[in-house]
């Protein structure tokens, strides 16, 4: 796929990864953060900064300590974790370790409750968090005067797309592009996928082990805010979204959630230059709720390899690690740049 002389590459996992075929997207998606490396360089020293928001809660953003050389002016990205990610997710860290080695200044904004302390305000974060999104890049957008890219993972990439679609026209003028990788983009289809079989045993478990006593937590603060024993009973995300991501944030309900959250019926209205990173064996974002290229507008990248998994992508030799992707979406961007 190739967009103003560029051309994406042909993503390579490593041979023990990438068979069986049936699974290779489950095992890229779990290898790749617990034991593929994450930088060529020591770990990366982050900086915390606490922005006070409008509503009287706090996000607070990690910011990638370069050393003293590096140009006050150089390109800023801003990184979107995924749901219940930080600055310490493995692509977090490989990103950091990626924009150190080529001059690049980072941020890490942490959705409200990832962080590792609890919010002041009677909600969280939810996939289609795009004034939230917007206020985080109005703030770096103050504190760095260089060149603004940003990029979302997963939820984060979903939730940036949304604000740029959101945003139209004005978006350029607050950040010179966006990347989305592994977003649900179909939030209904993704949705749906992760309550079944394997996906619903394991990765939904994942996901509520943290969620469940956050959200318990929030109650405490907030007696009456949902039924505790309704989300004491949810099983999947479905579940728990319908009894606090939904109504915390303004939904009906978790159909009525992912249909407006969902950032693939407006690719159209993409007014920036936009990477959409999609592998076709993620097992969170079937091929049918990827979009086709008929699908997005003329500022739309689709870069949709066959392999990868859900944020996984490792390559190299053993036990592999996951700085291709991070150098792939730095190479889009500076073509763009």
């Amino acid at each position: 796929m190739r967009q103003r002389g560029l051309e994406l590459p042909a993503f390579k996992p490593p041979w023990w990864l990438a068979r069986p075929a049936l699974i290779s997207g489950h095992t890229q998606t779990l290898w790749s953060p617990l034991y593929a490396r994450r930088t060529a360089d020591p770990k990366p020293v982050f900086r915390r900064q606490r922005w006070h928001t409008p509503d009287g809660d706090f996000v607070d953003a990690d910011w990638l300590d370069t050393p003293s050389q590096a140009p006050e002016n150089a390109p800023l990205l801003v990184l979107f974790h995924g749901l219940e990610g930080s600055s310490n997710s493995h692509y977090a860290q490989a990103f950091a370790d990626t924009c150190r080695r080529h001059g690049w200044r980072l941020v890490v904004p942490h959705f409200r409750g990832c962080s590792g302390t609890l919010n002041h305000g009677p909600r969280a974060y939810h996939s289609g968090d795009h004034e939230e999104v917007g206020w985080m890049l109005s703030q770096c957008r103050q504190a760095h005067a260089g060149p603004l890219w940003a990029a979302g993972v997963s939820l984060g990439g979903n939730a940036l797309l949304r604000w740029a679609q959101e945003a139209g026209t004005s978006a350029a003028s607050q950040v010179k592009g966006v990347a989305a990788i592994s977003a649900p983009l179909d939030l209904m289809i993704s949705g749906h996928a992760l309550g079944q079989g394997f996906n619903r045993q394991v990765y939904n478990r994942i996901f509520l082990r943290t969620m469940k006593p956050k959200a318990l937590r929030k109650l405490e603060q907030y007696p009456g805010l949902f039924e505790r024993q309704a989300l004491l009973a949810s099983r999947d995300l479905y579940e728990f979204d319908n009894v606090f991501t939904a109504p915390l944030h303004g939904f009906k309900n978790t159909d009525d959630y992912w249909r407006r959250a969902s950032a693939k019926p407006h690719l159209r209205d993409m007014a920036l230059p936009t990477l959409v990173l999609n592998a076709l064996n993620d097992p969170f974002v079937p091929p049918a709720a990827l979009p086709q290229p008929h699908e997005v507008g003329p500022w739309v990248t689709l870069w949709q390899p066959a392999q990868g998994g859900h944020v996984g992508f490792p390559s190299g030799a053993w036990p592999a690690h996951v700085l291709a992707l991070p150098e792939s979406v730095l190479d889009w961007m500076s073509a763009h740049g």
